[in-house]
């Protein structure tokens, strides 16, 4: 029988040293925008029926969200629907073997970001 040999391979858990090449951190800031989006929703549903109970109720939330820490943190979910979409519409181009290839992955990467976070200041300066 064949002995069987097992390579040790070499493990980097330090996650401070790993660097993702730009599509890597794309993909992970779409999953962690999708997450954050799911995990808010129940929130801002509750929200958004709760402002509808009155004109009271509507007018106190009006004022809460007319805070600075509240705008930013509308301003951070506006930037994970927007992120989420753009990066969503890359990976479904990318399932459909549009822009495999290594250069066009990078630079579809960086569209993704070039196009969200502009987007993200002018639909925080119109909606907020």
């Amino acid at each position: 029988m064949a002995e069987m040999t097992i390579k040790k391979r070499p493990k980097n858990l330090d996650l401070t040293t790993i660097r993702l090449p730009l599509p890597g951190k794309v993909s992970i800031l779409h999953r962690v925008s999708g997450a954050g989006l799911f995990l808010c929703l129940p929130v801002l549903l509750w929200l958004f029926g709760a402002s509808l109970t009155s004109p009271e109720t509507f007018a106190t939330f009006q004022s809460l969200f007319a805070t600075l820490p509240a705008k930013v943190i509308l301003a951070g979910l506006i930037w994970a629907y927007v992120h989420h979409f753009c990066a969503g519409i890359r990976f479904l181009l990318l399932d459909l073997h549009v822009g495999i290839d290594l250069q066009s992955a990078r630079k579809s990467a960086a569209a993704v970001l070039v196009v969200s976070i502009p987007l993200t200041l002018v639909l925080w300066g119109v909606l907020l």
